[in-house]
């Protein structure tokens, strides 16, 4: 095929991208494999994105994990245009039929009935409030935001019932929403976390193609803390071997910024993730792809992953260990407190319908 040898798309048609091959999703019966026939003669092209529209039944989706603080989330878009290399997300778009690798970031999902539908679904009377997550699986403010506006109609959604909301994002299109965002932080009904895996430009855009500078991000930390709005610097994922020798400095700039929180998570490698990752760092990084994924799987126990509640986000073993001493102390000596503040639910209200007769007190 034009784009693809041996298994590896050509570096012109991945341009911009964050994934060396795209092999055929897990429950594909069949796998495609690119050769050089020698009758393509034209050079390849980078791959352009396709979005395809998704009517969500429900929007809301609930999880029991006791390791993660909520047990609610909401995705605007299924795969993510940022093309991280490490998300954890990628072997999600194997249940759409498609790839793990370039498909996740090319072949994206829009949801853009999803706030009417969450509409709907926060009017329900035996709807019980508590924070709902945005962000934990794939980007809401990735670039196609910026024309299907799914993240701002949730959003509003979201301010018109007072409903308590966290987001996580590396996207600066969060800065369009600060209108919504202050007012729900003056109320405590909002808290954003911006992820930062690096302050080195050029790593960060080898793993993280699509997403802005860092430099750029610690400007989002500075518009939304002026803004009012609490923001937690989420230094994830942190790569032994490559970026952990940075997580004092990324929290120390983000203080600076007006972050008022930080947390850190380590490296996670489910499912074709782990294959990615490592085809990934022979390309751009060979000298050191041995010793990241041996440090890794030093606090896997031996494995490329570990899903086991209490492990998955921090790891295990004496490297685990001194980063989550560092962590501690970096935090306390920056003055960083636990949590943020906790976001109110008490202001919940279902908005009244046109029509609706208003109730006299």
């Amino acid at each position: 095929m034009e784009s693809e040898q041996n298994g590896k798309i050509k570096a012109e048609a991945r341009r911009g991208r964050g994934a060396v091959t795209n092999a055929a999703g897990r429950f594909e019966p069949y796998a495609r494999v690119g050769f050089d026939d020698g009758w393509h003669q034209d050079a390849p092209r980078a791959s352009q994105s396709q979005v395809a529209i998704e009517n969500p039944r429900s929007v809301i989706t609930r999880n029991t994990s006791p390791d993660i603080s909520f047990d609610r989330s909401i995705n605007p878009y299924r795969g993510c245009e940022h093309g991280c290399i490490y998300c954890f997300a990628r072997p999600s778009h194997a249940y759409l039929g498609y790839s793990a690798g370039l498909d996740f970031e090319t072949r994206l999902i829009a949801r853009p009935g999803a706030p009417d539908r969450l509409r709907q679904e926060l009017s329900r009377p035996r709807y019980q409030v508590a924070p709902i997550a945005i962000g934990t699986n794939t980007d809401p403010y990735q670039p196609i935001e910026a024309r299907y506006r799914v993240m701002r109609g949730v959003l509003e959604v979201l301010s018109q019932f007072r409903h308590p909301v966290t987001i996580v994002t590396k996207g600066t299109l969060i800065e369009r929403d600060i209108d919504l965002l202050s007012d729900m932080a003056q109320a405590g009904l909002v808290h954003v976390g911006i992820s930062l895996t690096t302050l080195d430009a050029t790593v960060s855009r080898r793993m993280e193609p699509r997403v802005p500078s860092p430099k750029r991000r610690l400007q989002m930390i500075e518009r939304l803390a002026g803004a009012g709005v609490p923001v937690r610097v989420m230094v994830a994922p942190v790569i032994p071997g490559l970026t952990d020798h940075e997580l004092e400095a990324i929290m120390g700039a983000a203080k600076d910024a007006g972050a008022m929180s930080a947390g850190y998570i380590l490296l996670r490698l489910p499912g074709e993730v782990a294959e990615l990752f490592e085809e990934w760092l022979k390309e751009y990084f060979p000298n050191r792809a041995a010793r990241v994924m041996g440090r890794m799987r030093g606090m896997r126990g031996g494995r490329d992953y570990n899903a086991e509640f209490g492990a998955r986000m921090v790891g295990q073993g004496a490297f685990a260990d001194l980063l989550r001493h560092r962590f501690a102390i970096t935090r306390k000596r920056l003055g960083f407190p636990g949590h943020l503040p906790k976001l109110r639910g008490d202001l919940f209200a279902v908005p009244p319908k046109p029509g609706d007769q208003l109730t006299l007190f």
